[in-house]
């Protein structure tokens, strides 16, 4: 029996033996401790100073702006701009001055268009009152627009008093759009 108890005894500790082997190994065992890595900080670039300097005047006769060939079609599309007056007064407005100064501009930046302004009235004084008048008025923004740096020898006046009116009608909003300098661009 004696040799039962110890063969018994024997496989208990070679049990037990596997088991502690066997718990051990599923352990997992923690990572050699490693220092930290060192971070390196970049030295800021040098950001170079700006220089403000101003922007360069584009000459007059450089332009990116492609016009028609077509005579009538740059008519048609309006680059002109028309200037208005008060009854009988061929002075101009500071809305004219500024519509003026827009087509000055317009004109400086194509230097080979030529023009011709064509003064107008309403329907109200006399046939040669209106000539004289819408002769006035043309020239007055002519002499305006010479004054803005536009060569005259590009520019032509006539007057049709009221013999073309825009505006159809025997009343005050027709009368205003017919007292008028208006542009045609006639070459290129």
């Amino acid at each position: 029996m004696r040799s039962n108890i110890g063969l018994a005894t024997a496989v208990a500790l070679t049990f037990s033996g596997f088991m502690l082997v066997g718990c051990q190994s599923s352990r997992v065992a923690p990572a050699p401790a490693t220092p930290p890595a060192k971070v390196v900080q970049p030295s800021p670039t040098p950001i170079p100073e700006e220089t403000v300097t101003r922007p360069t005047p584009v000459p007059s006769v450089a332009t990116s702006e492609q016009l028609p060939a077509d005579i009538k079609e740059l008519n048609r599309r309006g680059y002109l701009k028309d200037v208005f007056f008060a009854t009988d007064s061929y002075d101009l407005t500071p809305e004219a001055r500024d519509i003026l100064a827009a087509d000055a501009a317009w004109l400086g930046k194509h230097p080979t268009i030529k023009i011709l302004i064509g003064g107008h009235c309403d329907e109200r004084n006399t046939r040669e009152y209106n000539l004289a008048l819408g002769q006035r008025r043309a020239d007055a923004v002519r002499d305006y627009l010479v004054f803005l740096g536009v060569s005259a020898s590009r520019i032509q006046t006539i007057s049709y008093g009221e013999e073309r009116p825009f505006a159809l009608g025997h009343n005050e909003a027709a009368w205003r759009l017919n007292r008028r300098a208006h542009f045609v661009i006639t070459a290129r």
